[in-house]
């Protein structure tokens, strides 16, 4: 059952950016954070547009990196309780119109089956955690920011990205008693190749250019999801008649640059009012 801590061999390991959600979740709290006065307009115009970049073109290790640089020097300082709870406050509003019901999907499938679900995401740990709960996974694995005296130093003690999602994913993997080689990864992105590699079952999630070259090559099934839902009905009927049957390739028919531009159009009109 989603939730249960109980044992499991297997762990299906879900990216979280434009795999499990139609953004990057780092990026969507940024309007709540400014209600709140932690950021600034000109910071939020900067990162609505870098969330349609994210969107359109797909984020490369330059982009990552320019985005961790950023984030790291904006929340020095900032309370770590005040952030959680801005972050828990505006969960449900943010995520709502961003969940791929194809993704719903298949976490309820890989829950029917008995595995664990694991989200692995470079988006902070404050973000990433309580989206795990809300999707039932059982664990969860995020940056992890530097903390002294209840604010963040501006520092990190973790950077869950690149090889870092491979690393966090073998000490789970380790800790918990599951076998890689049954295990399942899907992602969007070229940079997680050390974890889609270090699984039996690896999957490409509207992937980037890259990685769709390297599932071709690899004859690595690849998902096209383009069908965001609300999150209280993830699990519902219409998320289960959205995941493909065992014996056909697991593809859905991509929704092409318009459905991206649609959906970049409303999250920034949603961030920016009138």
């Amino acid at each position: 059952m989603p939730g249960d801590l109980g044992h499991a061999s297997v762990a299906a390991f879900f990216d979280l950016d434009k795999t499990i959600i139609a953004g990057s979740s780092t990026l969507a709290f940024s309007g709540p954070l400014r209600d709140r006065g932690l950021i600034g307009r000109r910071a939020l115009v900067r990162s609505g547009y870098a969330q349609l970049l994210l969107m359109v073109a797909g984020a490369d290790a330059d982009f990552m990196e320019r985005m961790r640089e950023r984030i790291s020097a904006l929340c020095a300082g900032w309370e770590v309780a005040e952030v959680r709870a801005v972050i828990e406050q505006a969960l449900g509003d943010i995520l709502q119109p961003m969940i791929y019901a194809e993704a719903a999907a298949l976490i309820d499938d890989h829950h029917r089956q008995g595995h664990h679900v694991v989200v692995v995401s470079a988006s902070g740990e404050e973000m990433v955690q309580p989206i795990a709960a809300a999707l039932g996974a059982e664990h969860s694995a995020s940056t992890r920011m530097a903390v002294a005296d209840g604010r963040y130093t501006g520092e990190i003690d973790f950077y869950c990205y690149g090889e870092g999602k491979s690393v966090a994913a073998r000490a789970l993997a380790q800790a918990q008693g599951y076998r890689l080689e049954d295990c399942y990864a899907y992602s969007d992105s070229i940079t997680d190749l050390p974890l889609l590699r270090l699984v039996g079952h690896p999957h490409a999630v509207n992937p980037d250019r890259a990685l769709r070259r390297a599932a071709r090559a690899n004859g690595w099934p690849v998902l096209d999801f383009v069908a965001p839902i609300p999150l209280h009905i993830r699990l519902g009927s219409r998320a289960r008649s959205l995941l493909p049957a065992r014996t056909v390739p697991l593809a859905i028919a991509v929704g092409g640059v318009a459905v991206v531009a649609m959906l970049g159009a409303r999250w920034l009109g949603r961030q920016n009012p009138g």
